[in-house]
């Protein structure tokens, strides 16, 4: 692990008797979706976030908390991206620690940073795609009741799940899915690089790890938690500023009651539930 260099004291500090280093501290947790619902994390939510923590000029680094399963990979990826583009543009360190989870699009965020934090209990990894879903297949005429469907495409009714599914469909999506897998695969080659101390068919198989085997595997560089890093590398005086949402002046309660919203909340609550299932968690 890589010392970073302590900054200098500003005239400020020098003024004030002031000695610690502010490191401003983003927290991502969350499924991964463009849902804008509150505990999502997208891009819109992020970036926002990520701009005032890079602007702090006198911070040494960027500390960054991720506590995610995964999720959308297309919003994995732009997240990851933003975090790099600001990272270069200011010429910050980005430290990422992993609470719970960082797995599938938790961990392409992840390696976004410079270095990752683990505790030894953290689940790390998970590099693969899935795509899930239901068959209905008969239940319909066990009701009575007769579905019309009309379409102009051929493959418009890719897994309509009252369908049979076909050899062609299973197919294209496969290759739908390689397609992303091989992109996830190329960002943590690239950003881990010579780290990586395991092959591709242990690395990328979707499999996940305690932070104790991610570590030996070089999905991550080092067992530790965010107080107990940052004294030590900025001094005990180190002080951690947390950028959070903003909030308006005024905040106004809903009125009323909307069946469709609360069918859709419990809906997410369902769904977000069924992800980190996955991990056990």
């Amino acid at each position: 692990m890589n010392d970073l260099a302590r900054p200098a004291r500003t005239w400020l500090q020098r003024l004030t008797g002031r000695r610690g280093a502010i490191v401003p501290v983003v927290k991502l947790q969350g499924v991964i979706s463009a849902d804008p619902r509150p505990g999502r994390l997208n891009i819109a939510g992020v970036a926002p976030l990520l701009k005032r923590a890079f602007a702090i000029k006198s911070a040494p680094a960027v500390a960054i908390i991720i506590n995610s399963p995964g999720g959308s990979p297309v919003q994995s990826r732009l997240i990851y991206k933003r975090i790099r583009d600001l990272a270069d543009e200011h010429n910050k360190p980005v430290l990422v620690f992993v609470e719970d989870a960082a797995a599938s699009g938790g961990y392409f965020i992840a390696v976004a940073g410079d270095e990752i934090i683990v505790d030894p209990s953290s689940l790390v990894g998970s590099v693969g795609v899935i795509m899930a879903g239901f068959g209905f297949v008969g239940l319909l005429d066990k009701l009575g009741v007769e579905r019309r469907v009309h379409t102009a495409g051929n493959n418009k009714s890719t897994l309509d799940p009252f369908l049979p599914e076909k050899a062609s469909d299973i197919e294209r999506i496969k290759q739908f899915e390689l397609d992303i897998h091989q992109t996830f695969i190329d960002v943590v080659k690239s950003r881990r690089g010579a780290r990586l101390k395991a092959p591709g068919d242990t690395l990328f198989t979707g499999e996940w790890w305690t932070g104790t085997r991610g570590l030996e595997l070089g999905l991550v560089d080092v067992i530790g938690d965010l107080h107990e890093t940052l004294r030590t590398r900025y001094g005990k005086d180190v002080r951690l500023k947390l950028i959070e949402p903003k909030r308006g002046l005024i905040s106004l309660p809903r009125i009323g009651f909307s069946v469709a919203g609360l069918a859709g909340d419990v809906a997410a609550t369902i769904e977000d539930r069924a992800v980190w299932a996955r991990l056990g968690l």
